[in-house]
């Protein structure tokens, strides 16, 4: 899923409207969390929000857009909830009703960019006193709509944003098969700030550690540990970079595996790494928690973000797995109680935060690819620097905000370069492409197309191969350039300790319909060079492709190769293919 600013959101020129309920008062009062009045303190002001888009594949009539929000809204209490002044001037929080309502048309003025205009709306609804701080968008085309859900953070995290889009979606398809799109209740978050006010207080040992880590950061929360410049909220710089794609990510998480650690902890690891050699200093920043501690939580909306802090010293990655855990644990008692001799949190300019939501393992999902999805973050001014990892299907992605001033680009721009960099270096060296055979290693890789000579020599390396392969490469550069572009592909060449090439296969993971959606993976031109025959190699080769499909949902390998191949039916026997199946193939 995309991770991007409002600045960078790809969107089709079309009709922009909003919906524009009506919100009716009620006399009833809600508790208010911790993270909400240290927000909504701040005042109403723009880009307090967040938000996530959607591309739907069709038209869909306004009035069933409208009657599956107002679906929604009913679903989750928090979208149901205003902030007000009291008449001593304190918050208060007030359930509302909220009702049906009407279209408005939004201008997109000459010249204006439509993502523009699209900013323009959102900061001006979603703030945290608007009546209500939520916008459902939709911009028209004739292609389908793109809905856009914004709402102010006091309402939101963004596993809630996930969740909106779900329900919208659902609510959608049952509007469309004439059903009435009611959704049942989720607990609203209002019942999870009373649960939290009704948990012990932190023991001593909690407390200690806050402080120290808030000592070493002058009684401040950690702060970016290079300069910045000017100490006042600047305009902000938002990098977007995709880090790891999916093969990377495959390679990455299985070297964590091999130290007994989490991605996250070896990422961690990572930027421990990189903070001591460009800054001299341990890994201090701010670590958003969620605090969904049981199920009853998973399928509500709200801001079930509290913010711990880490500190890593040590870029050992055991070392930064436990500094991992410590986070987590000191982010699990109520943070009004902790931060009490500070008078809440202590926030100074150069506020250092990072934050880690690994979708793959969220309980909420949706079509990201084919909805072209996109988390929306907003346009600020900032004297700090936020870090956003998600790690999706696709890859490994990060966004990074921080002060667009001489200072932060050199600073900030270094950091991330010399983390993307160690990131890459890390996956690309990682056992998960390492096959060890005795004192032999060979080293498993995309093929890139500087290789396919190689490739094509093995491919002809053979009885069969000898006719059937020519010498003519620009069929080949061809076919690569097609499979290079096709990320369910994966060409493989593996290297010798030489950096020669001594084996290849094509892997091709098949999603289907058959056998409950099964996902197959197709294995083909399986060639070892004839040197290293015999000797252990095509077993491991063909051992990392069932991790290779494995990792990406596979649940059945399958292959072909030639009748007249006997020995190689009789290798493939042995690793535990059947004949289940009759082959049949034709010249087109």
């Amino acid at each position: 899923m995309r991770l991007t600013n409002v600045a960078h959101l790809r969107l089709p020129f079309g009709r922009l409207v909003g919906y524009n309920v009506t919100v009716t008062p009620t006399d009833r009062m809600l508790p208010i969390s911790f993270d909400q009045h240290r927000h909504v303190s701040v005042g109403d002001r723009a880009g307090s929000w967040m938000a996530v888009s959607l591309r739907l594949p069709k038209p869909v009539p306004r009035a069933a857009l409208a009657a599956a929000w107002l679906a929604v809204v009913r679903r989750h209490g928090t979208l149901r909830s205003v902030f007000e002044r009291g008449d001593d001037g304190g918050l208060v929080l007030r359930e509302v009703e909220i009702g049906e309502g009407e279209w408005a048309p939004h201008e997109i003025a000459p010249g204006q960019t439509v993502s523009d205009a699209l900013r323009e709306v959102i900061d001006a609804t979603c703030t945290p006193f608007s009546r209500p701080s939520h916008r459902l968008c939709v911009l028209e085309t004739a292609d389908g709509p793109t809905i856009v859900i914004a709402a102010d953070h006091s309402h939101v995290d963004m596993w809630s944003m996930l969740v909106l889009g779900r329900d919208l979606l659902a609510a959608l398809a049952a509007a469309g098969e004439g059903r009435h799109p009611e959704l049942d209740p989720a607990p609203a978050f209002a019942e999870h700030t009373r649960a939290l006010e009704d948990r012990p207080t932190a023991p001593e040992d909690v407390r200690r550690r806050w402080a120290e880590v808030l000592a070493a950061s002058g009684d401040a929360m950690p702060r970016f540990p290079l300069s910045l410049g000017e100490p006042s909220p600047q305009r902000e710089r938002v990098e977007v970079r995709d880090v790891l794609g999916v093969d990377d990510v495959a390679a990455f998480s299985a070297q964590a595996r091999d130290y007994g650690v989490s991605t996250l902890a070896l990422v961690v690891s990572a930027m421990t790494h990189v903070t001591h050699e460009l800054a001299g200093s341990p890994l201090r920043a701010v670590f958003p928690v969620h605090s969904r501690y049981d199920a009853t939580w998973l399928d509500s909306v709200g801001w079930f973000i509290t913010n711990s802090v880490i500190e890593s010293v040590d870029p050992d990655p055991v070392a930064c797995a436990a500094a991992v855990k410590e986070a987590v644990q000191l982010g699990a008692w109520p943070l009004a109680d902790v931060l009490q001799p500070w008078g809440g949190m202590p926030e100074a300019p150069r506020m250092f935060a990072i934050s880690w939501l690994d979708l793959r393992r969220l309980p909420v999902r949706i079509d990201s690819l084919g909805l072209e999805a996109q988390y929306v973050g907003a346009t600020i001014l900032t004297d700090g620097v936020m870090l956003w990892f998600i790690l999706d299907a696709q890859g490994l992605h990060l966004r990074c905000r921080y002060p667009d001033t001489a200072q932060g680009r050199e600073h900030v721009g270094a950091w991330l370069d010399a983390l993307v960099t160690h990131l890459r270096s890390e996956a690309r060296a990682s056992v998960g492409g390492l096959l060890t055979l005795g004192n032999r290693h060979f080293r498993v890789q995309r093929a890139a197309r500087g290789d396919v000579p190689a490739i094509v020599g093995l491919l002809a390396d053979d009885e069969l191969g000898r006719d059937r392969e020519v010498a003519e490469l620009a069929h080949y550069e061809a076919a690569f350039d097609a499979i290079a572009h096709d990320s369910s592909h994966y060409l493989v060449a593996v290297r010798d300790e030489g950096d020669r090439i001594v084996g290849t296969m094509q892997l091709t993971v098949i999603p289907g319909l058959s056998r409950a959606g099964a996902t197959r993976l197709q294995i083909e031109g399986v060639r070892v060079a004839a040197h290293e025959r015999s000797r252990g190699l095509g077993t491991a080769m063909l051992e990392w492709a069932h991790g290779h499909g494995r990792a990406r949902g596979a649940t059945v390998a399958q292959l072909t190769t030639d009748l007249s191949r006997s020995r190689a039916h009789d290798f493939f026997r042995a690793l535990g293919y059947a004949s289940t199946q009759a082959g049949l193939t034709r010249d087109l």
